[in-house]
């Protein structure tokens, strides 16, 4: 069997070639085994592929869930890494004795001589690229905590996750103006680009939109070097909703728009379609809005391949129909509204099901106070002090700006003549009004962020 004495001097790509084919696997059934083992999505069959092309190495903790998946002893792959890491540790160290060792094209060729000078700056270059500070190891200890950051940023304390996105963004920026194969570099600029898309994010909840607007187009900027359509589609998104929270309602729905001319696989589709639905609600456009919501829901039935990350770089059902009953409510008309808080109800129900790092407070939050509008839009003012318990009695901490710019609209709201200056109209505009207020004060969101 392929399996015995004569492993020594096979690489790991050509041993997971043969692992998988072996079975009549494909790459992407590969991922999904893993998947399945660690719990999460967030292995992909093109990165199977990066491991059998040697473009990357499977860390140890990657290589003990192959090994498991395979049924091999994880001995065999780790010997497999050596040979490989063998192999381009001696073709390296040959490259570069063969530059650093090279007589200098000075020595051989005559002072002046454009030829000898244009050598000369080749030379240079090729001793630069001998040497590198990121090897796949750091790239893909970078995927992972970025991962792990995108998959928690929804449901834990937000000053708690911006000290470590910082630092490792930082981190890769150092690495990014460092020395490393291309291969690695574009990995790196995908990496910065989600980092700074978190970043973004860290200064949208915080209400900083001018902030937010720079991260995200230095988001976009990495993007477009590491050539990624996703994460191109998703800064449109993140731009779309600064553009949104600062007013500028056509362009948030323009940006949407823009975002799905990236041919993208997963449900960037649905959450640019809704983004676009929810603010063309907004500047009245209704008919527009209830295509765009419909869109929406086309593009979540035909969603192509997997989101590469989860957290806040996909588009759960959930977050979808959040953004649907919000779309509803600026609608207007007593049967969208009854929709809305629908919706509503069962954007609550799918997140209060997930898994704990999969709740988003935040759209629990939302989706709340979107149930309370509704029961106010209509009349129903026990509903709607029922509705907003889960917000008033939240800590303000964990309240975003665009939270806080939502109390504040509902709290307007009840001012309304219609509810005639009621007591309870009354008491439960006092309370979202305090409630606002000390979500806004800077011991919920303090500046000086820890070192």
């Amino acid at each position: 069997m392929f399996l015995g004495d004569g492993m020594g001097d096979t690489g790991i790509g050509a041993l997971l070639v043969w692992l998988r084919t072996a079975r009549g696997w494909s790459q992407q059934r590969v991922a999904d085994e893993f998947n399945a083992l660690e719990g999460r999505s967030a292995k992909t069959g093109k990165e199977i592929g990066r491991y059998e092309r040697e473009a990357r190495i499977p860390i140890p903790y990657a290589r003990r869930h192959l090994a498991q998946i395979f049924g091999v002893d994880v001995a065999l792959l780790d010997q497999a890494v050596a040979t490989s890491k063998g192999r381009r540790d001696a073709a390296d160290a040959t490259d570069a004795e063969i530059v650093l060792s090279a007589p200098s094209p000075k020595d051989t060729c005559v002072r002046g001589d454009p030829l000898s000078e244009d050598a000369v700056r080749s030379a240079e270059f090729a001793r630069f690229i001998a040497h590198r500070n990121a090897d796949e190891f750091v790239v893909e200890q970078l995927e992972a905590d970025v991962g792990r950051l995108a998959r928690t940023y929804v449901s834990h304390p937000l000053m708690e996750q911006y000290v470590e996105i910082r630092r490792l963004r930082d981190g890769v920026f150092d690495l990014l103006r460092g020395r490393q194969h291309p291969r690695q570099t574009t990995d790196l600029y995908l990496s910065a680009s989600r980092l700074c898309g978190l970043s973004a994010h860290v200064c949208l909840d915080l209400g900083d939109y001018d902030s937010a607007a720079t991260h995200a187009r230095t988001a976009r900027a990495c993007a477009e070097a590491a050539g990624h359509e996703g994460m191109l589609a998703w800064v449109r998104a993140v731009e779309s909703l600064i553009a949104y929270w600062t007013g500028r309602y056509e362009q948030a729905a323009r940006l949407a728009q823009a975002g799905l001319r990236h041919r993208a696989s997963g449900s960037i589709g649905a959450r640019l379609a809704s983004l676009e639905a929810r603010a063309l609600a907004i500047v009245g456009d209704s008919a527009g809005a209830l295509a765009a919501l419909s869109d929406a829901e086309r593009s979540r039935e035909t969603v192509s391949g997997r989101d590469e990350v989860p957290g806040v770089f996909d588009f759960p059902v959930a977050k979808q129909f959040a953004y649907a009953g919000t779309t509803l409510l600026a609608v207007g008309g007593q049967e969208r509204v009854q929709k809305a808080i629908v919706s509503a109800e069962t954007a609550i129900r799918l997140y209060r099901g997930a898994d704990g790092d999969d709740q988003s407070v935040g759209d629990l939050f939302a989706s709340h106070l979107d149930l309370a509008h509704g029961h106010l839009l209509l009349g129903d003012l026990d509903g709607t002090e029922e509705m907003l318990g889960f917000v008033l009695t939240a800590s303000p901490e964990r309240m975003s700006a665009s939270i806080v710019r939502r109390l504040i609209v509902l709290g307007r709201e009840l001012e309304r003549p219609q509810y005639g200056g009621a007591a309870q109209a009354v008491h439960l505009r006092d309370r979202l009004q305090h409630t606002a207020v000390r979500a806004s004060l800077p011991a919920a969101h303090p500046p000086e962020l820890p070192t």
